[in-house]
């Protein structure tokens, strides 16, 4: 694999050191070198279309020590930086515009960050614009693909844009509120505990004294108090002695209180 990665570059790099060499500058040009930057453009596309997932995988995991050694030896204006930045704009492009078919002319200008070379270029699913950035010695610094979005889908993209920042104001408020409500449950869970209060012992009422029954008298001598008193009674009232005693003492009842008293 490294020898036909090699044996590629090397292809390439013969082909630039022909054109350079053929190719006519005016002084003022001799900055840069417009044909040797084509021919570079040129190169990275046609190598970011063949190359295949197991050569980008060897580049990848290359040192980057020995990838410059190997383009500088190739005699390509690149670094091994700006070489691995281009594979992966390019990765990024067909998984966003689909496969590579054709570009056109190449337009240069100088500006502020360099000699930039663009060109618009067509893939199998949308069209797209190839930028390539160059210093001031000819070595290419960038190369970016940028996809070109019909006014319905800039607008259908910013609709979602927005909606999707509204979405995520409305979930940080809803948030903040719902952290402001429990502001009063907070500090219960993290402040001091209160201390507990001893719980008293219900009062014991005191026992309720119940009376003792009176005792129960002796009724055998109130009988016979009560018919000695009578006996005396009828003796008093004329009455002999055999008719003050014709009589006896069966039962006592207690009369009821008198409720009419005055």
């Amino acid at each position: 694999m490294r020898k036909k990665i090699s044996l590629l570059l090397c292809a390439v790099a013969v082909m630039l050191c022909f054109t350079a060499c053929g190719s006519s500058q005016k002084a003022e040009d001799a900055e840069y070198n417009d044909a040797a930057i084509e021919q570079t453009t040129e190169f990275m596309i046609q190598y970011c279309t063949n190359a295949d997932e197991e050569m980008l995988k060897e580049f990848r995991n290359m040192k980057e020590l020995t990838l410059d050694f190997q383009l500088i030896q190739t005699g390509i204006p690149v670094t091994a930086e700006s070489f691995l930045g281009a594979l992966n704009a390019w990765e990024a492009a067909v998984d966003e515009c689909g496969e590579y078919e054709s570009h056109g002319e190449f337009t240069s200008e100088v500006t502020n960050d360099g000699y930039k070379v663009s060109a618009d270029a067509k893939f199998s699913e949308r069209e797209a614009t190839i930028t390539f950035i160059f210093d001031e010695q000819s070595y290419m610094e960038t190369m970016t693909v940028d996809a070109k979005y019909s006014t319905k889908e800039i607008l259908a993209k910013a609709g979602m844009n927005t909606l999707l920042g509204m979405g995520t104001v409305f979930v940080v408020l809803i948030f903040i509120s719902f952290l402001i409500a429990r502001f009063k449950i907070i500090p219960t869970l993290f402040g001091p505990k209160k201390k507990e209060e001893p719980v008293s012992a219900p009062a014991v009422s005191a026992p309720v004294s119940v009376p003792e029954a009176a005792p129960e008298t002796d009724d055998t001598e109130l009988i016979a108090v009560i018919a000695a008193a009578i006996a005396a009674a009828r003796e008093a009232d004329g009455m002999d002695e055999a008719s003050a005693g014709g009589f006896f003492v069966r039962s006592i009842r207690r009369r009821p209180a008198n409720k009419w008293k005055a």
